[in-house]
């Protein structure tokens, strides 16, 4: 006969051990109630030490990603574990596939909302799913970094991710209409411009997203730079704001040069596919996650 369990000692396990809801209520049902062997069953299936591995490093991993709603939205998570060799078996690959699953389920703000959430097929929370995940695996796993894009009708959302799995990004542009976001020149931009970003690693889509801190950082160091090169004082602010646009066609998106043709920058590039399109493209944002970087 099986031992009936109270929530206060399904509680009080999980608290003590960082295991699921579920695997604590296994455990105090297989010991009949008893604390102590139930942690000690636990340990032994390697699910009591989710919580202690959760401190160790973690660089390597996965991101994952999938663009869904017809292209309208999309999503990245960002999945780390400890070793590359956890990283390419096929039951994290599985672990990251659910995961993102979740996300394109989820409209959670950040990530700490997103673990919280209960987990879909399963019993617990997210965050519950992923300690389980490293009870399976024998090593940390964190969800490092998620984010969604939804463009609505009007707008498409594009994807890269890297052949190593190591490395994704997302683009959100929006169009003067349905038909134009759905045109075949827009999709192509989309999945060009998400390319872009992996390889070019721009800082902000243009010079309105960099911060007036940043600017005027940029602009002193300039200053400096100019003064220790024995530049006339009359001459100095005009070289720091050159330097500064120099900068800003650096960093931002739209003046770069595109990586695949240098002699043509995103802005052209988009001027040309919202042409083609019969419309107008705006490049509202985008997203770009490297394993291990902030």
């Amino acid at each position: 006969m099986t031992t009936a369990i109270s929530a206060k000692a399904v509680s009080e396990l999980r608290q003590r051990t960082g295991a699921g809801m579920m695997d604590c209520k296994k455990a105090l049902e297989e010991n009949s109630g008893d604390m102590d062997a139930a942690i000690e069953y636990l340990r032994k299936k390697g699910i009591a030490k989710a919580e202690k591995r959760s401190d160790r490093s973690t660089s390597e991993g996965i991101v994952g990603g999938e663009v869904f709603n017809n292209g309208a939205s999309g999503a990245l998570v960002e999945v780390a574990c400890e070793t590359d060799f956890v990283a390419r078996n096929e039951d994290f690959g599985k672990i990251v596939a659910a995961l993102v699953a979740q996300r394109v389920q989820s409209t959670a703000g950040d990530i700490a909302a997103f673990l919280a959430e209960p987990m879909s097929g399963d019993t617990g929370t997210v965050d519950e799913f992923v300690k389980a995940a490293a009870a399976k695996t024998g090593e940390a796993v964190n969800v490092k970094r998620t984010v969604r894009f939804d463009a609505g009708a009007n707008g498409l959302v594009g994807m890269y991710r890297h052949h190593n799995a190591k490395l994704g990004t997302l683009v959100q542009i929006t169009t003067s209409s349905p038909e134009v976001a759905q045109h075949e020149a827009t999709k192509e931009l989309a999945k060009f411009i998400a390319e872009h970003v992996a390889a070019a690693a721009p800082i902000a889509v243009d010079r309105s997203g960099v911060s007036a801190e940043k600017l005027e950082s940029e602009k002193r160091i300039a200053e400096e730079q100019a003064r220790e090169a024995g530049k006339p004082e009359a001459m100095i602010e005009k070289i720091a704001t050159g330097k500064v646009e120099a900068y800003l066609k650096d960093v931002t998106l739209m003046p770069q040069p595109w990586v695949r043709d240098a002699a043509v920058t995103i802005a052209q590039l988009v001027a040309d596919h919202a042409k083609k399109a019969g419309g107008t493209i705006t490049v509202d944002r985008f997203a770009r996650l490297q394993l291990g970087a902030e």
